[in-house]
């Protein structure tokens, strides 16, 4: 048994939404969001549109950032935060080794506190 606390899955939507209010830092094949938790440990959500493709890909693509997380969250991931991860159009096709490398980049900036501008706000419908 090792000695980093298991990390727990997000499945609540106020948990995504919360999780959006924070940082923000943009790769190419991935957004990563992360937001303290209040002592409730590392936490991971994944997300992906229906904008990259049909269920076998999003499928596909989920897997691929679930063992990322895994491997990685308990290595370079912040204490006591949840991190999302948002699916990118060129996620899929990317080598898996460049997004571990990129991940591990992203994480680093988010210990940094050096994120990407927040999104321009969406017109109201």
């Amino acid at each position: 048994m090792t000695g980093t606390p298991p990390l727990t899955v997000l499945t609540r939507r106020a948990d995504f939404l919360a999780a959006n209010r924070g940082l923000r830092v943009a790769r190419p094949g991935f957004v990563l969001l992360t937001r303290g938790n209040s002592g409730r440990g590392q936490r991971f959500g994944i997300t992906v549109t229906k904008k990259i493709g049909n269920a076998v890909i999003r499928n596909r693509m989920k897997r691929r950032f679930r063992v990322l997380l895994r491997e990685i969250l308990p290595v370079y991931g912040l204490s006591d935060t949840d991190h999302v991860l948002i699916g990118r159009e060129g996620g899929i096709e990317r080598d898996f080794g460049k997004m571990r490398e990129e991940l591990c980049a992203a994480l680093e900036r988010a210990k940094a506190g050096k994120g990407d501008p927040p999104r321009r706000r969406r017109k109201p419908r």
